[in-house]
């Protein structure tokens, strides 16, 4: 039985209850750790007050703001964990974005602007936090972040979010071998395409869905919480010796050639 009570965990990304970050919290708070969420903040406070009544049940410990494209606000933020919490054990990246103008067309022509706010926020702001969480794991750690086949494939409009995703994969090895010396372990999981708020702004999400079901071994797709029963896996000491790797969660569709 997996067991993380005890554990403090900070999750990123959630945005509603079809969001990957949620059934990793789900999982991560029914193996018993104890819960820190983070969210965007906007203007109006539309999406504070959305996450807040969707993971009260799981009634976390923490609940702060985290722009990762605001440098004093991710230390405000870590600061405050630092005083509520004093230790982090295990801190979940669940957050990517690149503009729909991006995701098509052809690939020479994404702009720079876009290329550099697709990186920063889906690829950089994983460095970011595990810096930021690394002097809290002072226990040893597991940081887990998700990423897509997409990555080390080309996949019709994923465009950007590829790139994106390949430099997010060689930032988990080289974290990994960072932060291996204080026994945190760094991994990725590699979901298979699932309805989400960000997946949404893939052209074509439905047909690849429709084609995974077709062709994966298990002949489906997977779920927000089979992706988080291998999150809370991976945080736990049955994965203490996996760092550096890329777990493939797409119900075996990775190893299909045709």
């Amino acid at each position: 039985m997996l067991n993380l009570t005890g554990k403090n965990a900070i999750v990123t990304g959630i945005a509603n209850n079809r969001s990957i970050a949620w059934g990793i919290a789900q999982q991560l708070h029914q193996a018993g750790a104890n819960l820190g969420v983070t969210y965007l903040p906007d203007d109006k406070g539309r999406l504070e007050k959305k996450v807040k009544e969707l993971v009260e049940p799981l009634q976390p410990s923490i609940f702060l703001p985290c722009n990762v494209q605001d440098d004093a606000q991710i230390e405000a933020t870590f600061k405050t964990i630092s005083q509520q919490w004093g230790r982090i054990d295990i801190l979940i990246h669940c957050l990517a974005y690149a503009g729909k103008e991006e995701l098509s067309g052809d690939f020479s022509s994404i702009s720079r602007q876009g290329f550099c706010q697709a990186l920063e926020i889906s690829t950089y702001s994983l460095t970011k936090l595990a810096g930021a969480a690394k002097s809290m794991m002072t226990n040893g750690g597991s940081i887990v972040t998700l990423t897509y086949l997409g990555g080390v494939k080309v996949i019709p409009n994923y465009n950007l979010m590829g790139i994106a995703k390949a430099g997010l994969e060689m930032s988990v090895r080289y974290l990994a071998a960072e932060m291996g010396p204080q026994n945190i372990r760094v991994n990725a999981i590699s979901a298979g395409p699932i309805r989400t708020l960000a997946s949404s702004a893939v052209g074509g999400i439905l047909d690849m869905i429709h084609h995974v079901e077709e062709i994966a071994p298990l002949r489906r797709t997977v779920t927000q919480v089979e992706v988080g029963n291998a999150a809370a896996f991976l945080c736990s000491d049955l994965a203490s010796g996996i760092t550096g790797q890329v777990l493939y969660v797409d119900a075996g569709y990775e190893i299909m050639g045709m």
